[in-house]
């Protein structure tokens, strides 16, 4: 059953501005001194691993935990002081929080009836959030009859109903299976860009939360690491933690051989290659740094390449479109690769050696420290 794209509803949605965030359990914070603004009608993601503060974080802007220090605005207004009902967001909960007992209409319209919306008012409120999630034909159903996809729908469905300035989403999708996920947060995408209601979403799913944002912000122990949008977070990681937490990375301690103009060449696998002149970290001759090479930037190369290296075929995984390698290079270090399957022929074997070669343009260099 497909979402169906309304036209826009609600107009703009309002900027969320969180400034010097601090929330603390006991002496343990949570939350450690984050800025960020989720811009006005967009999807901005808070990414990180369990524990790193993102659902606290989300929880604060919608008013189920009070901070410690720091302030919350909606658009010109802040709204640090007041309860949850009266801060103009939704939010839909991992558990969807449902009514079992009570119908899909009655599910969506509880928060109407809460907030004493004109009774005359209900059915089309609630026939036009049924539409957006195509739930048009499960009104009469009791939401405990409904599938795990169906109940989301209904979650989401009460969250749109009320027309919120600002939808909070904690891991919406984490109780579905992966193919219904990868479908649900394409129509999560859609009906938010047509709605254009400002959105905060909280994930630990890279790919979910590089295929939905329109920003990112990387949290790792209740800190910002890095925010910005998808494709800069991918491939310009600032940090070691960002680098190997987004996607597969290979982490390649290098050395400065020598500075040209806006080329650095940097000493790597018991060779050389030259690569762009970042603008930081500030390079020196001999300075030590890692070099983020994806494993999709790897590919294999011919003896009489220039800028290619010696490995040996450690292990290998056959995934279908594509295949997973280990090599070990001449200089002892380990390097992963992805490679398009071959058609038709062989992959390489185990202790086969080979030739690689690396794209110079789109690895980025690391300071040791970051």
């Amino acid at each position: 059953m497909n979402m169906l794209v309304p036209t826009r509803l609600h107009g703009e949605g309002k900027p969320v501005s969180v400034e010097n965030l601090v929330k603390r359990f006991g002496t343990t914070p949570a939350v450690d001194d984050i800025t960020f603004t989720a811009a006005a009608g967009r999807l901005t993601t808070l990414l990180g691993p369990s524990g790193c503060g993102k659902t606290t974080t989300l929880r604060a802007i919608g008013g189920f935990h009070d901070a410690d220090s720091g302030d919350i605005r909606i658009g010109n207004r802040s709204v640090m002081n007041l309860p949850p009902h009266r801060r103009p967001t939704c939010t839909v909960f991992q558990s969807y929080a449902l009514f079992p007992h009570l119908s899909v209409f009655e599910n969506v319209a509880f928060g109407l009836r809460a907030t004493r919306v004109r009774r005359s008012e209900i059915p089309a409120r609630v026939g036009e959030a049924r539409a957006m999630v195509g739930l048009e034909a499960l009104s009469r159903r009791q939401a405990g009859q409904l599938s795990g996809g169906q109940q989301q729908r209904v979650a989401f469905a009460r969250a749109l109903v009320m027309r919120p300035e600002v939808l909070l989403l904690d891991e919406p999708l984490s109780n579905l299976d992966a193919r219904l996920r990868v479908q649900m947060r394409s129509e999560i995408r859609k009906i938010q860009e047509e709605i254009g209601v400002t959105t905060i979403y909280v994930t630990h799913d890279q790919e979910e939360a590089m295929s939905l944002s329109d920003r990112i912000i990387v949290l790792h122990q209740g800190r910002i690491e890095q925010q910005g949008p998808p494709h800069e977070i991918y491939e310009r990681p600032r940090t070691r933690f960002v680098a190997e937490f987004i996607g597969t990375s290979n982490l390649v301690p290098v050395r400065v051989g020598d500075l040209r103009g806006d080329r650095v060449e940097i000493e790597i696998f018991g060779g050389r290659l030259s690569v762009p002149r970042p603008t930081e970290p500030e390079l020196t001759v001999g300075r030590e740094l890692h070099a983020v090479v994806r494993p999709e930037h790897v590919r294999i190369a011919g003896q009489s390449e220039s800028g290619v290296f010696r490995a040996t075929v450690e292990s290998r995984s056959y995934l279908g479109a594509s295949a997973s390698y280990v090599l070990r290079m001449s200089d002892g270090s380990s390097l992963r690769a992805a490679l398009p399957a071959p058609r038709g022929a062989a992959l390489l074997t185990e202790r086969e050696q080979c030739t690689v070669s690396v794209d110079a343009e789109r690895l980025y260099l690391l300071p040791v420290t970051a």
